[in-house]
């Protein structure tokens, strides 16, 4: 199975990518633990992700691309993955279809996870406090915000316009919120056998 999972910064969709990696048996992949792992090595892309990611702003799509066909050609991914926080532009979503179709391999669902911009602000400032992210500050938090609702989101009528689209209320307890995801997806896999 070969997925991504969108919405806006703080729906939990890391949370929720951890879930489907478990319950399916397949690899999450998320770009932005990948970029927050990276803020601690001391190298000129490093540095240079730092720097981006405390102004609130996302990394370039030829750094991203190249990081993400780097990940998804590890042996793990052969039989599927989740990808979280990718692609995030038209450029991104066409690199990876490219990707894809060199092994004759396609997306088979993009999920959207659904909250209300208030609640969002507040679930990030409250992972800020536990987890100790200095980049997630109001201001920071609401240019993410408007960054991923300009670029990030129109890409939602890409895939719906391929058929690819499960939206997915991601308020509620996070097990509801799973089991809504797991529903719908093995929906889609019944779909997918049919055809």
């Amino acid at each position: 199975m070969r997925l991504l999972i969108m919405g806006p910064p703080g729906a939990g969709k890391g949370t929720q990518a951890q879930r489907i990696s478990e319950h399916y048996g397949i690899p999450a992949i998320s770009t932005g633990d990948i970029f927050r792992a990276m803020k601690t090595a001391d190298t000129p892309l490093a540095r240079q992700l730092h720097a981006i990611m405390e102004s609130g702003a996302y990394v370039s799509d030829e750094i991203t691309i190249a990081i993400v066909a780097e990940r998804l050609n590890e042996h793990d991914c052969a039989g599927g993955f989740i990808l979280d926080g990718y692609p995030r532009t038209l450029q991104q979503v066409k690199a990876l279809d490219d990707f894809l179709a060199a092994d004759g391999r396609e997306l088979d669902a993009v999920i959207a996870l659904l909250a209300d911009v208030d609640e969002l602000v507040t679930r990030l400032l409250r992972r800020a406090q536990i987890q100790g992210r200095a980049d997630d500050t109001v201001d920071t938090i609401r240019r993410r915000l408007a960054i991923y609702g300009n670029e990030t989101e129109p890409l939602l009528d890409v895939y719906r316009e391929r058929g690819l689209l499960i939206e997915v209320d991601g308020l509620g307890p996070i097990d509801q919120v799973s089991a809504r995801l797991f529903a719908a997806l093995d929906a889609r896999g019944d779909e997918l056998a049919a055809s």
